[in-house]
């Protein structure tokens, strides 16, 4: 077809968009069943998350979340006075998750975007993500940490959660090099990154604070965990 003309980077990224599956209709029918027994469609937050804030490492100020699902994440951080902006593209879990806020009486900034489209300059003491990164292709990650570098203020804090390897069993999900993705054309539900690929791929941008297995919990704990996912902090170089 004679609009399918590379002439630009971006260009590149949407061809390849073009070769995997669209991400808006799935996570919209994956979020359109809330009686599904999905782990995180609890209402607790990350026990990582809630160590952050209750040990006093993160400043309180102004928090982005990426992928905020049902806004379990953004609504404990409300509650514990941030100001939260919370993205994700499906519009059922955006639905959601505000109305668990307006039972909760509070007010978050969700909106119904991509991440792509983000485009935040030192605007956030915080960025977090539960969840997101391990999902993007390979070829839309890159962009994806320069505009969480970019939407962070200086020194300011990096949270993720993401898939370790093994654990298959149980949940988890395999440890794919990126090339193999693209030969698969799928990350058979999502990519597991070992700490070797994390440090490579996020250590020009952020140093290291934390790194560990996210500690299991269950519903006594009013705390999100499953030991399928790693629990790190990074700070802003």
């Amino acid at each position: 077809m004679p609009t399918e003309i590379i002439k630009k980077p971006e260009d590149v990224l949407t061809m390849l968009d073009s070769l995997m599956r669209e991400p808006a209709p799935f996570w919209n029918q994956f979020y359109s069943d809330r009686t599904k027994r999905i782990p995180f469609f609890v209402e607790y937050p990350d026990e990582n998350l809630v160590s952050y804030i209750e040990s006093g490492m993160l400043n309180k100020g102004r928090m982005l979340e990426l992928g905020c699902g049902p806004g379990r994440n953004a609504i404990y951080a409300t509650l514990n006075g941030y100001a939260v902006d919370a993205i994700d593209i499906s519009e059922e879990a955006i639905t959601w998750a505000m109305e668990r806020a307006k039972e909760k009486n509070i007010i978050i900034n969700f909106e119904c975007k991509s991440v792509f489209n983000l485009q935040y300059m030192e605007e956030f003491d915080f960025v977090y993500d539960s969840g997101c990164m391990h999902h993007l292709w390979p070829h839309r990650r890159v962009g994806y940490i320069q505009m969480i570098y970019n939407a962070l203020k200086s020194k300011g804090y990096f949270g993720l959660t993401c898939f370790t390897p093994g654990f298959t069993e149980i949940g988890g999900a395999f440890e794919l090099s990126d090339w193999e993705i693209y030969r698969e054309r799928s990350m058979k539900g999502g990519q597991a990154y070992s700490k070797e690929k994390l440090i490579d791929i996020l250590g020009d941008y952020f140093d290291l604070i934390e790194l560990r297995a996210m500690n299991e919990c269950n519903d006594l704990d009013m705390k999100f965990g499953v030991p399928f996912l790693w629990a790190a902090l990074w700070r802003k170089k």
